[in-house]
């Protein structure tokens, strides 16, 4: 089945996922952010295939949110270093964290965060960068136009 690409739908939401809509790279990127580097350690970590690993980290190094980086010449090999981009994905990842921290984790959280500006351990959590409360359905708007892709998606009906 050819999946559908949102590359130029104007919702960011749909940008992202069109990056990100697989199994495995947001997970690939969850690692970087832990600090793995390395072909092999990836792989390890997450049980991925080589070839599954290799299509991932291409379209990461492709979409500028890895930077290669040779670390040995014989054999060739490379490691992989998060970009300004990639590490800015982090909000991403916590806010995925969050939310299965709250509706899928049995108990407590399987890995608690510590904030190290206050030494806290912390909850994530999406916040308003003009006055610092927090964002959820109940208290955010659409200040522009509501739904601007409408009309791409399948079985859409013309606006009335």
């Amino acid at each position: 089945m050819k999946r559908t690409s949102f590359a130029d739908w104007q919702c960011s939401v749909a940008r992202t996922t069109d990056l990100i809509g697989d199994w495995w790279t947001p997970l690939v990127l969850r690692d970087a952010s832990r600090g793995t580097t390395r072909f092999d350690d990836f792989q390890a970590s997450l049980g991925i295939s080589r070839n599954v690993l290799s299509q991932r980290l291409e379209r990461l190094v492709g979409e500028g949110m890895l930077l290669p980086r040779p670390y040995s010449l014989r054999p060739p090999r490379q490691e992989y270093l998060l970009t300004e981009k990639g590490r800015d994905f982090f909000g991403v990842i916590l806010a995925m964290m969050a939310w299965g921290d709250r509706w899928l984790a049995d108990g407590e959280p399987p890995f608690p965060l510590r904030h190290t500006t206050c030494g806290h351990v912390t909850t994530p959590q999406v916040t308003c960068a003009q006055c610092g409360g927090r964002l959820d359905l109940a208290t955010v708007e659409p200040a522009g136009p509501a739904d601007p892709d409408r009309e791409r998606r399948p079985g859409a009906r013309a606006a009335p």
